[in-house]
């Protein structure tokens, strides 16, 4: 009498089931939180689980390691990024720092996970660190706003007294009050930019400094030498334009209070956002809004200045979007993108006054056509306005790329 407890043909089960190796390729395909295939997932987190062998083996073993799946695969990203997880404050720090690495939300899925915050919330629950976190810097603190107050407002108020000084003395002692002033204004500047909002402690690049001052100084004698070279000068001392550098120096202040404006909304978005794309789409209205904010800001405290002082318009609104711009991407962590935001401009005014002088040399006059039609129609004021507006323009095309990312507003 055959035994009913035979052992069942192969690829058949006793419950009437499929065998084994079809039922772990079901489960495995039922499995909600694994991708839906494996051409969804991305490179970067490839090549993590190719170099990391606890989360998934070698090249030689992926397709082997692709069918059983990793055990751990958030172990990979712990092993590379164990200096970002420890020194983090909050996980929003390792969510900017991912995406500052390459990873998206688009690698959190191969991570098992539906983004980079919840990515980085695992992280920071899984890597160990001290217990106290960093201590606030000393210009943090609500006892040094004050502080913060009277720097970003002294610029101003040594510019209005230094042009009230310059209009009524002559002589001897007009160069005495300009030479001061010019020293104190450079001086209040400079503190300015190292309180609030404004500092970017160890991140200026040293080429911004001289380019700045060059900028400045067009400000203050460019139209006017300009002017003398197109007329086959220079003959004797050109003019000086104080206006537009008292009306920067007031917007000091303006410039401060908007670019804590933005820090701060871009960090509370942060911290509401759940993915990078609805991040980015919320930071880059208000970046816009801010430079808005500051632009008007701007244009109003020039329009005043303009009442006791002659001040170009559309050349210091431009220079000061562009001051403002480059000094926002500082502070932000793109140091070399404002810097060249700089150097363009002043490449721009410096080829304008050299191809008028170049235009001398016998046969070369073309050389200084360009300039002068801009000049005949547009006055010389144009010329610093095209460039730096040109170079603004572009620098706000890269924060509205740069600044909409959660890597920049970790600090």
């Amino acid at each position: 009498m055959p035994d009913s407890t035979a052992v069942p043909a192969p690829g058949r089960t006793t419950a009437g089931q499929p065998p084994a190796s079809e039922r772990r390729t079901v489960a495995v395909a039922d499995d909600p939180k694994r991708p839906a295939s494996p051409g969804a997932w991305d490179t970067r987190s490839k090549e993590l689980l190719d170099k990391d062998p606890a989360a998934g083996g070698s090249g030689r073993d992926r397709n082997k390691a692709g069918r059983r799946g990793p055990a751990d695969p958030v172990k990979a990203l712990i092993h590379r990024h164990r200096e970002l997880c420890e020194r983090a404050v909050d996980p929003l720090e390792i969510a900017a720092g991912l995406e500052a690495h390459g990873v998206t939300d688009r690698t959190a899925a191969r991570f098992r996970h539906r983004d980079v915050f919840s990515l980085a919330e695992e992280l920071y629950a899984r890597v160990p660190r001290g217990e106290a976190g960093p201590r606030p810097a000393a210009d943090e603190t609500p006892a040094a706003r004050p502080a913060h107050t009277a720097a970003v407002l002294l610029p101003g108020a040594v510019a209005v007294l230094t042009a009230a000084g310059l209009r009524f003395t002559d002589g001897g002692a007009w160069i005495a009050v300009g030479t001061v002033g010019a020293t104190g204004l450079a001086l209040a500047l400079a503190w300015s930019l190292r309180r609030g909002p404004l500092r970017a402690p160890g991140r200026t690049v040293p080429a911004a400094r001289p380019l700045v001052c060059w900028l400045v100084a067009y400000a203050l004698l460019g139209d006017g030498l300009l002017t003398q070279l197109l007329g086959g000068g220079p003959e004797g001392p050109w003019p000086l334009t104080p206006g537009p550098l008292v009306g920067l120096a007031l917007a000091v202040a303006p410039a401060a209070w908007t670019a804590g404006f933005f820090s701060a909304r871009a960090r509370r978005r942060l911290d509401g956002s759940r993915g990078l794309e609805e991040f980015a789409a919320g930071a880059r209205p208000l970046l816009f809004v801010s430079i808005a904010l500051h632009a008007t800001a701007l244009t109003g405290l020039l329009v005043l200045t303009s009442l006791l002082l002659p001040v170009a318009l559309a050349p210091a609104v431009a220079l000061g979007l562009l001051l403002f711009l480059a000094r926002l991407l500082t502070v932000h962590g793109f140091p070399h993108a404002a810097a060249a935001g700089l150097a363009a401009a002043c490449a721009g005014e410096a080829l304008a006054l050299a191809t008028v002088v170049g235009g001398r040399l016998p046969g070369c006059g073309f050389l200084a056509r360009p300039v002068e039609a801009v000049v005949t129609h547009w006055g010389a004021a144009a010329v610093p306005a095209l460039c730096c507006g040109a170079a603004a323009l572009g620098l706000l095309v890269h924060a509205a790329a740069a600044l909409s990312r959660a890597s920049a507003h970790t600090t």
